[in-house]
């Protein structure tokens, strides 16, 4: 990594990463509700968490706080409810919590993607070849784990006699 990324905004840049991975995942697969909707959701969550968590350690160049930052707090908020509501079984509440968590890391990633001092933009404009080889890891990495995810889902234990 270059030498501005700092191993916060590694973590806070591999966990969203994730997080936009497989919350397309959940929201595109069909149908929801199985065991693999349940695993990857709670991969995405942690994922979520960790973006979340990790925010509040990376300031701007003044040191201060951002309207990332105001949207992390809100994230926590709809994540955490979107939790909730799954639990209670209230599925209409989990999918709009949950949508729109996965909407606002979307919003996110846009805003970072569209001030071309940031991180990402540089690295695009820098180190291209390096980029498109994180993002082939990431991807590779998120199709192993689905594939993984779903071949669990299948696996039948059968007992021993």
């Amino acid at each position: 990594m270059p030498p501005s990324w700092t191993i916060l905004i590694s973590l806070h840049a591999i966990a969203a990463s994730y997080s936009l991975i497989f919350g397309a995942v959940n929201l595109l697969r069909r149908p929801k509700g199985g065991s693999i909707h349940r695993i990857v959701g709670r991969i995405w969550a942690v994922s979520m968490y960790v973006v979340v968590f990790t925010s509040f350690g990376i300031r701007t160049i003044d040191g201060g706080f951002n309207w990332l930052h105001a949207l992390s707090v809100l994230t926590f908020c709809t994540l955490t409810a979107g939790l909730w509501a799954i639990w209670r079984r209230n599925v209409k509440a989990h999918r709009s919590f949950m949508t729109g968590s996965y909407f606002g890391l979307v919003g996110a990633f846009l805003g970072v993607l569209a001030v071309p001092s940031r991180r990402i933009p540089q690295l695009a404009i820098h180190e291209l070849p390096l980029l498109g080889v994180l993002i082939l890891v990431l991807l590779g990495t998120a199709a192993l784990t689905v594939v993984g995810v779903a071949q669990l889902g299948k696996t039948q234990t059968v007992p021993i006699s």
